[in-house]
């Protein structure tokens, strides 16, 4: 990820966290850390790119490389997967990976995301625009929702 650099500062951090709680409670961003049982830090995993009008969100995760291969990501993807839909209003959850990164489309897969195709320059990575894979969740809607006053 381009935050993650050897600059990379304990102020970056405290700067970051700052505005993660009122984002929180402004239903704009929705970032957990992912523990062990044992207390010990993996990694993250968090909703972001709120769009309240579309009723969709960014998923983003990524997990210390100490601890990749070990399962964490995937369920904390599972986790927030299942509190987004139970707890918010959103309908939509996209999940953005860099082509290349196999371990990321594999947790993606894994979710049971459905991969919708690849979109050309999407992200930029230490400042490189790179291709990356869409993949989404989405909540189940009763049709009678979806039909709900005639709108498409």
């Amino acid at each position: 990820m381009p935050w993650c650099h050897p600059a990379y500062s304990l102020a970056d951090s405290r700067a970051w966290l700052e505005i993660q709680v009122p984002a929180f409670d402004l239903g704009t961003a929705f970032e957990f850390a992912i523990v062990e049982a044992e207390g010990r830090y993996l990694g993250g995993c968090g909703l972001n790119q709120v769009d309240k009008a579309n009723k969709r969100a960014n998923l983003g995760y990524w997990v210390r490389s100490s601890a990749t291969r070990q399962g964490a990501a995937t369920a904390a993807v599972c986790k927030i997967r299942d509190w987004a839909f139970q707890t918010t209003d959103l309908i939509r959850l996209e999940i953005v990976v860099a082509v290349g990164n196999l371990a990321s489309h594999r947790v993606a897969e894994k979710v049971g995301a459905v991969r919708e195709g690849t979109l050309h320059r999407r992200i930029l990575l230490h400042g490189a625009a790179r291709d990356a894979t869409m993949f989404s969740l989405t909540r189940d809607i009763p049709i009678s929702q979806n039909r709900a006053g005639g709108e498409a």
